[in-house]
């Protein structure tokens, strides 16, 4: 999901999003679902568009718990016959214990059998209705989604199965083998790939012992492990009503938004909410060379750095966007690919969680060139923490972000992904009206102070996977 708070730099989103595991397995389109925006709507966005940025407003959030104690958050948007809806529930990789890979086959296989029906039956009654559903696993939560014509005579049967798929899901044993071998298959395809192995040694030895530390598709041994029965046991535990909530967007009144969030959470047990994640522990150094038979060598250098909601966040994530999140623009990559060539893209993010997300800066390069282009990425960030951005990048980093923040509240996929973050996080529901105020008002000393606080340079994390 995207959100103002994240950014991944364009065409090196690989790391970040193999680590948050997305499955769109059951995913079923019709052309007669996409849609021209009609004239009055694209004018109005155009007028939006072009108004002063502090008069930019985020949408209408409205917020209530169903009878069964799910969380809703609704806004309502009438300019399309459509709506898109996610149940969200606290059931992430974290939650896997010493069972990795546990948190993925349950989302994975929800879609493959429910009620009397199979993989194949659901499947094709999604697609008969036009609608698209999926699912999708990362560190802190999961989540199942549909959108759909928001008419009754696709809308009452896409939600009828979906409620069916959330309450009735059966997990069939051949499904659950087949899913087994697909993962197996694809850890010993990750073998392969020096980003992929890049990613788990960060992970690993960025977070220790922390439930953050493991990937969602697990080892090869935990894959092995797991039974249909865990599956079955994780899904009662964690997809409950009082661990989801429920976020949509659409042609909807309040009144019918509540009566389907109401239906899809009929089937769930009232359960309890998942206990808190344990505080993440304060990493050490570490530095590993990865021998990998590539021409390249990814290089990834970072440590825990900010959990979501932090004060300091908006501070780091604006002077992230002058030291490595705005492409080509910012010093990362003016210095490493503009200056000296040493790679086709450099880049830094934050990536918040629950508890302290990672701090990252990466890069790909030649081999012999790895230690010269790694020291330059240690070399900027030390700069950046002693000086930080002067007053022409912070005004140039300032208009960019606020200048694209209509963009980023655009359309009805894009709000529906705040909500969730929102809901999720127990982030106000103001948070969209304020982000450009609260980017506007930072300073070059609090990007230094927040920075200092959340960035030490003595518990660097540097992996480099490639060469000899």
């Amino acid at each position: 999901m995207i959100n103002p708070g994240d950014q991944h730099p364009t065409g090196l989103q690989r790391f970040a999003k193999s680590h948050r595991v997305k499955t769109t397995r059951h995913t079923h389109t019709r052309k007669n679902l996409i849609m021209t925006i009609p004239k009055k709507f694209a004018a109005a966005l155009l007028t939006t568009l072009l108004l002063p940025s502090t008069l930019i407003a985020g949408p209408a959030i409205q917020d209530w718990q169903t009878s069964g104690g799910s969380r809703v958050l609704f806004v309502t948007a009438p300019s399309l016959p459509m709506i898109d809806l996610r149940l969200v529930c606290d059931a992430g990789s974290a939650r896997d214990g010493n069972q990795g890979s546990l948190a993925l086959m349950t989302n994975n296989l929800l879609f493959s059998g429910a009620g009397k029906l199979n993989a194949d039956a659901i499947a094709a009654g999604f697609d008969d209705l036009g609608a698209q559903v999926g699912s999708s696993v990362g560190n802190d939560m999961a989540s199942l989604r549909l959108r759909s014509l928001s008419d009754a005579d696709h809308l009452q049967p896409a939600l009828a199965l979906f409620a069916t798929v959330v309450g009735e899901a059966d997990y069939p044993a051949d499904d659950f083998e087949r899913e087994r071998k697909n993962l197996l298959i694809g850890l010993q395809q990750e073998k392969q790939n020096p980003g992929a192995l890049a990613q788990r040694a960060f992970y690993g030895a960025a977070y220790g012992d922390h439930s953050y530390a493991t990937m969602a598709s697990g080892t090869q041994q935990s894959v092995e492990a797991l039974t249909r029965n865990d599956l079955v046991a994780f899904k009662q535990k964690y997809y409950t009503s009082a661990n989801c909530l429920v976020v949509m967007v659409g042609d909807l009144e309040r009144s019918q938004a509540a009566a389907i969030a109401e239906r899809i959470t009929a089937g769930l047990a009232a359960g309890d909410r998942a206990a808190p994640l344990a505080a993440v522990a304060n990493n050490s150094a570490d530095f590993q060379q990865i021998t990998h038979p590539s021409q390249q060598t990814h290089v990834l250098i970072g440590q825990p750095a900010v959990s979501r909601g932090d004060a300091d966040y908006f501070p780091l994530f604006l002077g992230n966007h002058v030291l490595g999140g705005s492409g080509l623009l910012s010093r990362i990559s003016k210095e490493i690919r503009e200056k000296r060539g040493l790679a086709y893209s450099a880049y830094s993010y934050f990536s918040p969680l629950r508890q302290q997300g990672p701090y990252v800066m990466g890069l790909q390069t030649r081999n012999d060139q790895a230690e010269q282009a790694a020291q330059l990425l240690r070399e900027e960030l030390i700069k950046f923490l002693k000086e930080g951005p002067n007053e022409k990048e912070l005004r140039a980093a300032k208009e960019n972000l606020t200048g694209g923040f209509p963009l980023r509240i655009d359309s009805n996929g894009k709000i529906i992904g705040y909500l969730a973050v929102i809901g999720y996080y127990d982030l106000p529901l103001n948070y969209l009206d304020t982000w450009v105020d609260r980017i506007n008002v930072i300073t070059s000393e609090q990007v230094r102070d927040a920075f200092a606080r959340h960035i030490d340079l003595e518990r660097l994390v540097e992996i480099r996977v490639g060469g000899s």
